[in-house]
């Protein structure tokens, strides 16, 4: 089968145009991933996005486009962007398009799973309500959480969020045999980093003796890993920086979901696990969402969003589910509130507030 290749016919930002001749074969299918390979052998992944005319695509870079230019050449591949599956993942770092980030080594992507995938059938769902115990006592007796569901947790900065996770992570993975993903769309690096560090000195993810050791004294020697001892691990990271590409931003949520759905099913064969997946920060995922649209030319909503924000959001939700097999619990759903909002809500509870409002009335009538 001949390859469909394409060039380059314009770029905006993160935005390219990319014309094929329609005498090869056909456009790339919507969410198809495109390949550009630089000249210093670095590949560029698109997302195709629309269909613009008879011979030409428009898409979505998930990387920089800096060094791009006009008649590049541009690989459909055929599918969506590939996230890999098997035992290997555990432990590991990856970014949006399936890529390996922690230094350790490539994994293959054959027989991978779709970013893009359809959401369990509502016959597969399950109905079953039951307490998820998280072994931290206060939030047991208070505020129990219902296995299967979604929570989301709000908080400033300093006041124990990652202390929380940590401590969940630690408890789902010993106490339930339990697989932990976290997705950081727009996180800082500096984050990511600390999770890292305090996922392997917590032993949640494993990296060997050897390199504990050489990390208690400062090191961080990637070759003293020890890559059987690392399936072990029990959890899987995902990372889309707040520094990358608005494509990447908003595709990252659904790579780590796709993840969390492999250790949710399985290969097929019902050998599935409870997952416990973590999203920082869901509000990240919107932006990228709206700069992605703005750039796409689509016409805003009245507060700026993009108009397809709650297909897109119901999307992603959606696959959030438990099966009658195994459970898929969302935690840790962050969603920022600007300062408006919070010094609005105030005003409309403080007394004073309402006395003045009431007079205002008064003198109107």
């Amino acid at each position: 089968m001949s390859k469909n290749i394409g060039k380059i016919a314009q770029i905006i930002g993160p935005v390219v145009d990319v014309k094929f001749d329609s005498s090869n074969g056909s456009l790339p299918n919507i969410y198809d991933a495109l390949e550009i390979t630089k000249e210093n052998g670095n590949k560029v992944i698109l997302e195709c996005q629309q269909h613009i005319g008879e011979d030409t695509v428009r898409a979505i870079s998930m990387d920089s486009t800096d060094g791009l230019s006009r008649g590049n050449e541009v690989l459909a591949t055929g599918s969506p962007i590939l996230m890999p599956i098997g035992e290997e993942i555990k432990g590991r770092l990856f970014n949006v398009v399936g890529d390996a980030i922690d230094g350790i080594g490539a994994l293959s992507k054959e027989g991978g799973y779709p970013i893009h995938r359809e959401a369990p059938k509502f016959e597969d769902l399950s109905t079953s309500s039951e307490v998820l115990f998280t072994g931290i006592k206060v939030i047991d007796l208070v505020e129990p959480y219902s296995k299967g569901g979604k929570i989301g947790l709000f908080g400033g900065a300093g006041v124990g969020k990652t202390v929380l996770i940590m401590e969940l992570i630690n408890n789902i993975a010993k106490g339930h045999d339990g697989i932990s993903v976290f997705a950081g769309v727009g996180e800082r690096t500096r984050e990511g980093n600390d999770l890292l560090r305090e996922m392997i000195e917590s032993g949640v993810i494993k990296y060997g003796k050897e390199f504990e050791e050489d990390m208690e004294k400062g090191g961080w020697d990637l070759s003293k890993v020890d890559s059987k001892e690392m399936i072990n691990s029990q959890a899987t990271l995902v990372f889309g920086q707040m520094n990358e590409s608005p494509g990447a931003r908003a595709r990252v949520a659904l790579s780590g979901l796709t993840l969390a759905e492999y250790y949710r099913d399985g290969e097929g064969d019902g050998a599935g696990r409870d997952i416990l997946f973590f999203i920082d920060n869901i509000f990240r995922f919107t932006q990228a969402g709206s700069e992605v649209s703005a750039l796409l030319g689509r016409m805003p909503s009245a507060v700026g969003y993009q108009p397809t924000l709650a297909t897109e959001m119901g999307a992603m939700q959606e696959r959030i589910t438990s099966t009658k097999t195994d459970l898929l619990h969302l935690y840790r759903q962050f969603m920022y509130l600007p300062m408006t909002l919070p010094t609005l809500l105030r005003r409309q509870l403080s007394p004073t507030w309402m006395q003045q409002r009431y007079c205002l009335v008064k003198l109107q009538n």
